[in-house]
């Protein structure tokens, strides 16, 4: 399909909106006061998470329909647009510091391959059970990585982004750190931070492993405290055990699709499952170190042969009777990403019905988002709370 955004009024709207900022789009009244509501606390940087609106708006990689993602024009972005969290996933480099990337291959995220001085280093590796080609963090040294500029992942879908091809380099998860500070003094308000582990049980194993350096840096910026506006999370429930016993931080467990395994779990030959984790049993043994869960939006509301949602699961009753949060993932305002009964027309990069899909989401009670459009995500927000 072409990848032009030409005749699609709804799309280029919004596109020019979150260039614009929060003004342009018209988040003024009940939606610009439901953004400036969830960043909730003090400027001292302690707060709770039960300062969080509901539903929380979680700014995906930042605002990753807009720019490219985990950039600090990213990240930035979506605060503008008045995200209550942004999301920072972690990997390291070669000489140990924490990097902001999705995958610790970069191969498509930034313009390595221009590189020729870097050409011997383009590699294959098998990374939780898994086989890939390119170029990884892990093989860089921080000074090496510097040299690169990141550029949007997926340009067939949002060729937009790819304006946006490296005006920013990879950042570290320091520079998020400081970033987050001095937009925490600006607003008198923290902004915060919803920080993944990825792959830690392959990065251990590397001797690269991501808690103890994590929460080093936590304790640094004061960001290690029960208060602290940060949320970590992990796909692997053994991470999270780990950095409970390390910071008092929030932490959340990532839930991947029902059949899936933690690849801890598949490391140390747990047989359980996803299905068994939303489990009465396994929602009671991830209260016991975590204070939520991240599913995927699937195990929200299922979905059938054709693409299109069921009924709800009985998840977020049974995660709430155990005093956890649910923030699934992931909503994309693009056809191609939202279930079939909110696609509209027949370019599956044009944008559907997704305040459809969000109105459907968040009647099931789910706490909060991750969001690729944290500005479309806050005003079906607002329109869910009838502000």
């Amino acid at each position: 399909m072409t990848e032009r955004v030409t005749g699609t009024p709804g799309r280029r709207t919004l596109l020019g909106a979150a260039v614009l900022g929060t003004a342009a789009l018209g988040l003024t009244g009940t939606a610009a006061q439901a953004a400036e509501r969830g960043r909730g606390g003090s400027g001292s940087g302690h707060s709770s998470l039960r300062d969080l609106p509901v539903p929380t708006v979680i700014g995906h990689r930042g605002a990753s329909g807009y720019r490219p993602e985990h950039t600090l024009g990213s990240y930035q972005l979506a605060l503008d647009l008045g995200a209550h969290i942004v999301e920072q996933d972690l990997v390291p480099t070669k000489d140990g510091h924490l990097v902001c990337r999705h995958e610790n291959d970069i191969t498509g995220t930034t313009d390595v391959a221009d590189h020729p001085e870097f050409a011997g280093r383009r590699t294959t590796k098998t990374i939780d059970g898994v086989s890939y080609t390119g170029w990884f963090t892990e093989d860089f040294t921080l000074a090496e990585l510097k040299t690169l500029r990141a550029t949007e992942r997926i340009p067939g879908n949002r060729p937009d982004n790819t304006l946006y091809d490296g005006r920013w380099t990879v950042p570290t998860f320091e520079e998020v750190l400081r970033w987050a500070d001095k937009e925490g003094r600006k607003r008198g308000k923290p902004v915060w931070l919803y920080v993944e582990t990825k792959h830690p049980t392959y990065f251990r194993s590397l001797g690269l492993g991501l808690e103890e350096p994590l929460a080093r840096l936590l304790r640094r910026y004061g960001r290690d405290r029960r208060t602290s506006p940060l949320i970590l999370q992990s796909f692997e429930p053994g991470s999270i055990q780990r950095l409970a016993r390390l910071v008092d931080t929030p932490r959340v467990v990532l839930l991947s699709g029902p059949t899936s395994r933690p690849w801890d779990f598949v490391e140390s030959g747990d047989p359980r499952t996803v299905a068994d984790l939303i489990k009465p049993a396994g929602l009671k043994w991830i209260a016991s170190y975590a204070q939520g869960i991240g599913p995927t939006l699937d195990l929200i509301i299922p979905k059938d042969a054709s693409g299109r949602l069921t009924r709800p699961t009985t998840l977020v009753k049974d995660a709430h009777a155990r005093g956890l949060r649910l923030h699934p993932y992931t909503l994309r305002n693009e056809n191609s990403f939202l279930p079939a009964d909110f696609r509209r027309g027949t370019d599956p990069n044009a944008y559907g019905d997704v305040f459809g899909a969000y109105a459907a989401y968040f009647a099931t009670g789910i706490d909060g988002i991750f969001t690729d459009h944290p500005d479309t995500a806050l005003l079906a927000a607002a329109d869910f709370n009838g502000r």
